[in-house]
């Protein structure tokens, strides 16, 4: 791939678990072995979670592990002005209009559950406002036809975002930018043409592929990875009290990660300097033995 730009977007709201180090050592391998670049940035958008002391701890293990970022760590809560631009262009061309439904409202009325767990949104303000009735958030329009695309390693992907979600939201009722909405303007803004992220992400791709082009912005291509799952067989994540990962394990730890994503370590790599993994690994990697299972528990 010509002119490589991946990134690893981690949320700052607990320490770095095995789960989001197999993101992040996919991502880096992905831009390493393409002769690309590996931005960091830090997803900081929803105030009730994220704590800046998760994010230095992030950074730290990462350093830890000697991963080389490329340019200045992003972080998106200092960006919320690049995201009401975003929207606002979207106002402007009637692609997002107020809504003022409650969650109750919605779930009185919804005709099924979204693909993300969600409630399918019944369009009840699509055409307008009723009479005595506030906005509460902004939803984008979205068409009811099949959004597809090809991952890299799910393989050919489409959905209806009418009939798997309806239309989503930009700008929540307590004035947070959606995820959906500032992921899309950062991957522009930031030139990332190759994004490579958990599967628990693969049913957010049509939506942000559907912004991309509304905002006249590049798609960029799309790798989901198989995601780390705990024995219960739920993601691994702080809600599953996942254990952070411990950086003095070294080589071993990140040949754990290469290990789930397809690509076995010679042991005297396993055992060797930071140095040693790395560039071995860089050359080893392949998007192509990369498993297509959406959970596996690493034994």
């Amino acid at each position: 791939m010509n002119n490589y730009r991946g990134r690893f977007a981690p949320s700052p709201t607990g320490p770095l678990h095995f789960g989001s180090l197999v993101a992040a050592v996919g991502s880096y391998l992905d831009a390493r072995a393409n002769g690309g670049e590996w931005l960091l940035r830090i997803e900081d958008l929803d105030r009730s979670r994220a704590r800046q002391e998760a994010a230095d701890a992030i950074q730290r293990t990462l350093e830890a592990f000697a991963f080389e970022w490329d340019g200045e760590v992003v972080i998106q809560s200092r960006r919320l002005d690049h995201y009401h631009a975003a929207l606002t262009c979207l106002q402007r061309d009637g692609e997002a209009y107020p809504c003022a439904c409650s969650r109750r409202e919605i779930a009185a009325c919804a005709p099924a559950l979204a693909v993300d767990g969600g409630l399918v949104y019944p369009g009840s303000c699509r055409a307008g406002l009723a009479a005595g009735r506030a906005p509460r958030a902004w939803r984008m329009r979205v068409p009811d036809r099949e959004i597809a695309f090809d991952d890299r390693v799910q393989g050919p992907v489409q959905q209806n975002l009418a009939r798997a979600v309806g239309d989503f939201i930009l700008l929540r009722a307590d004035g947070q930018y959606a995820y959906q909405l500032a992921v899309v303007v950062d991957d522009a803004t930031q030139g990332v043409n190759a994004v490579v992220r958990g599967v628990d992400l693969l049913e957010s791709t049509a939506r942000q592929i559907w912004l991309q082009q509304r905002l006249a912005l590049p798609t960029p291509t799309y790798a989901h990875l198989p995601v780390v799952t705990n024995a219960a067989g739920e993601k691994l994540s702080k809600q599953t009290r996942a254990a952070a990962v411990d950086a003095a394990g070294g080589s071993a730890v990140l040949a754990a990660a290469l290990h789930f994503l397809g690509h076995p370590v010679p042991q005297e790599v396993c055992s060797g300097p930071l140095h040693d993994f790395w560039r071995w690994a860089i050359a080893a990697w392949s998007m192509a033995r990369v498993p297509v299972q959406r959970g596996v528990f690493p034994g």
